[in-house]
């Protein structure tokens, strides 16, 4: 039976791996409609340290959903789904194709997957998780996590501090283990027929010495300056999902006199790292992925193929 659902494409990949310039060569090329996929995009004033699009490429390839929120303002996977689907049915009623990129690869599996109806955030609640992270460390949460939702521990990692607050969060508010309430949700077919299209050098030593060079590129830009501006308005927390993206972390620590700047690019450097090999590790578990050398010789030329065979 032929799949009548519209076509999107997905174009993921690990930070530094060249995804922008693809995608805006994309976008003039096949005419697609983007949709930024990174939760440190939205927020607006958190530019230089995201790798946000420029003002001159956002005037070639305009991204959608980007600079939506205020840093103050959290964003979670459940509000991108809402947003990225009203998106997606208006690019594709207007006769586009969408096409998603970035490297919020939690965005995209909540995309397709739908997200399950859980209980909002409480404050009060992650304050004491975070409380508790400072007396006892990340292991004391996981222990936590294994005795009331072993499912849930055997599947986040014992150094992931975002999931583990936010699955016991949910257990303690709701008092049911975050895995049964995703058990529970009735999945539905996602309205999109999709393209997954992977990007990312073939060689992980020269995406590390991009990611270097890049985040080098970011400081001598005025990085800390940017950090230093949101700082000062006095109602960001280090605490704020936005004051918490890899790099911004970094840096507010470095403003609070942790460490000094050398040290800042160091340690940048060594979270962006480590936020690329989540990111491959997530993508080498994506069914149906085609992966796609982004410093081949024709990382456009080998897109292109794929795009025009997922449309015949």
């Amino acid at each position: 039976m032929p799949d009548d659902r519209p076509p999107a494409i997905l174009l993921m990949g690990p930070t530094a791996a060249g995804k922008t310039d693809l995608a805006i060569e994309l976008h003039e090329r096949l005419g697609g409609e983007l949709i930024s996929v990174d939760s440190a995009m939205v927020y607006r004033g958190m530019d230089i340290g995201s790798a946000k699009p420029s003002p001159d490429e956002l005037a070639r390839a305009p991204h959608r959903l980007i600079d939506i929120r205020d840093p103050a303002e959290p964003y979670c996977a459940a509000d991108f789904c809402e947003d990225a689907l009203r998106e997606m049915h208006a690019i594709s009623d207007a006769g586009q194709v969408p096409l998603l990129v970035g490297g919020t690869m939690m965005y995209f599996k909540r995309l397709l997957e739908g997200v399950a109806n859980l209980p909002a955030a409480a404050p009060a609640v992650r304050a004491e998780l975070e409380e508790k992270v400072a007396r006892h460390g990340l292991a004391a949460l996981h222990s936590e996590l294994a005795r009331v939702d072993p499912l849930s521990a055997a599947r986040i990692h014992p150094n992931d501090p975002q999931r583990l607050m936010r699955a016991l969060e949910v257990q303690r508010v709701s008092g049911r283990p975050l895995s049964a309430l995703w058990a529970e949700q009735r999945r539905e077919t996602f309205p999109f027929r999709t393209l997954s299209i992977g990007l990312a050098p073939a060689d992980r030593g020269l995406l590390h010495a991009r990611i270097a060079r890049r985040f080098t590129a970011m400081l001598d830009a005025g990085f800390l300056d940017e950090v230093a501006a949101l700082k000062a308005r006095g109602d960001l927390a280090a605490s704020l999902p936005a004051m918490k993206s890899v790099g911004y972390r970094q840096a507010w620590a470095c403003l609070e006199g942790e460490f000094g700047r050398d040290e800042l690019e160091q340690r940048g450097i060594i979270a962006t790292r480590q936020l690329a090999k989540r990111q491959l590790t997530w993508m080498r578990r994506w069914p149906g992925l085609h992966w796609v050398d982004s410093l081949g010789p024709d990382p456009l030329g080998e897109v292109l193929k794929l795009v025009r065979e997922f449309s015949t």
